[in-house]
């Protein structure tokens, strides 16, 4: 009888086929939950000996054995082995080999269902965990980028075209706040998760006197899941995990792209150093934004991702389907590519350097200051929003026909569009004017900058 036929006892006389050995086997990836299947391991045994289960000389055999194995993995002297599966069969089996039969009771009042699911909970809680981190860090290059350029005027955009004047810490805070909301459902995915699967057993729970309560304290969970049904069953922890990864991802795409085209000599408002730039094998000018663009790419496998383990999980009945061995593939690349992704834009934010010359400029660019304009003549002039706003865009058309700015055409010509005009409006026609005037809470004015900035740090300190 094969070695991966022992695990079924009796049940089955020939081995499985090859091609079945290479289907059914997840040991090449799922030999990353190793340190969470010791932990979750360790946990049980000194549960079944509290509760006379198992001898407390047997769980002391079985505790130790567990940490020399978690030594060989971490040194890379494992003999992991397809045979065996996945990495609960390696572990249980390379433990039996060390401490012998004392390792055959670990896998007392427990099924490899309720095993596996205490693994992966315990792993995505560390990847969430490590993603926060990740987040806070961007936050903080960001504000301390934000900080450097409270004053430094840019034209704010709507459909990439120039709109208003805003300020470069503006900007950069809105991501501050996008970040924020990402780190919030990092959160609450985690409170979510943190009841633990162990002691659901197969599916139906286990005739065992076991305590629940105390493995799920030893493994720093909350409370145990309520329904043993539902604990070897659903991944929408996983799932969870995914749709927040994919939406912080979409946002880590949103500032990649603004660093492409605000690195782009047509723009000018960023460089990127060499150390996140690349050449071109035929072009010798070249500074191509890679590390931006590759992060923007990055964001198709994380949705992508998602959208695999949805598509895995929609048809199951209750409880355990193998499909679900599916479910770490996706999880673990989506982690790994989120991650990299968050502490390379942390990187690129902290290096690149602004050119506020050419920001101001280019925000003189598109007559940003029209609603300023229009502003004036509803509160100097008495007009209503409708009629200021045809008047100004009366004079744009005026300034574009002669090529000039707003605040450059003489007072005696828009007068002759709008009579109660007075030398007075030009103090609103100034780019840097513009953006102080936006006081509103929220806005962009550099003063609101400042508040915005010590809340944010207030808010989002690690």
């Amino acid at each position: 009888m094969s070695a991966a036929n022992s695990m079924w006892g009796g049940r089955f006389a020939t081995a499985p086929a090859a091609v079945m050995e290479r289907i059914n086997a997840s040991i090449g990836f799922d030999r990353k939950l190793y340190a969470q299947d010791i932990r979750a391991s360790q946990a049980h045994a000194a549960m079944l000996a509290r509760k006379g289960i198992i001898r407390h000389a047997d769980a002391t055999r079985i505790r130790t054995g567990l940490a020399a194995i978690r030594r060989e993995i971490d040194a890379g002297r494992f003999p992991f082995s397809t045979a065996l599966e996945d990495i609960h069969m390696n572990v249980e089996a390379r433990l039996t080999s060390r401490i012998g039969d004392a390792g055959k009771r670990l896998h007392t009042a427990r099924s490899r269902n309720d095993q596996v699911a205490t693994d992966f909970r315990l792993w995505v809680r560390d990847a969430l965990d490590q993603t926060a981190r990740a987040i806070a860090g961007l936050q903080s290059a960001l504000m301390a980028k934000a900080e450097r350029h409270v004053d430094t005027v840019m034209p704010g955009f709507t459909h990439l075209q120039n709109a208003q004047p805003v300020t470069f810490g503006h900007h950069l805070l809105a991501y501050v706040e996008m970040l924020g909301r990402d780190r919030s459902r990092v959160a609450d995915a985690r409170r979510r998760l943190n009841e633990s699967p162990l002691g659901a057993a197969a599916l139906a729970g286990t005739p065992y006197p076991i305590d629940r309560r105390m493995t799920a304290r030893g493994l720093g969970f909350d409370r145990p899941m309520a329904n043993s049904l539902d604990a070897v069953s659903d991944r929408d922890f996983a799932l969870e995990f995914l749709s927040l990864a994919a939406i912080a991802s979409v946002h880590l795409s949103r500032l990649a792209e603004e660093l492409v085209i605000w690195a782009s000599p047509q723009f000018g408002f960023v460089k990127l150093s060499d150390a996140f730039t690349t050449g071109s094998s035929i072009m010798p000018q070249k500074r191509n934004p890679d590390a931006a663009e590759l992060i923007r790419a990055k964001t198709g496998r994380v949705i992508g991702a998602l959208v695999t383990l949805f598509v895995v999980m929609k048809g199951l009945p209750l409880a355990y389907s193998k499909d679900m061995q599916e479910d770490k593939e996706p999880v673990f690349d989506a982690a790994e590519t989120l991650l990299l992704s968050l502490h390379a834009m942390t990187a690129m934010i902290a290096d690149l350097k602004a050119d506020a010359a050419r920001m101001a400029a280019a925000a003189e660019i598109g007559h940003t200051t029209a609603t300023d304009l229009a502003d004036w003549l509803v509160r100097k002039a008495g007009l209503t929003f409708r009629a200021a706003h045809h008047a100004a865009g009366r004079l744009v058309t005026v300034a574009e026909t002669r090529g000039v700015r707003l605040k450059d055409l003489p007072l005696a010509e828009m007068r002759a569009i709008e009579p109660k005009l007075t030398r007075a409006v030009y103090r609103v026609l100034d780019v840097a004017a513009s953006a102080a005037s936006r006081r509103s809470e929220g806005g962009t004015a550099p003063k609101r900058v400042r508040a915005a900035l010590a809340d944010a740090k207030r808010r989002f300190a690690p």
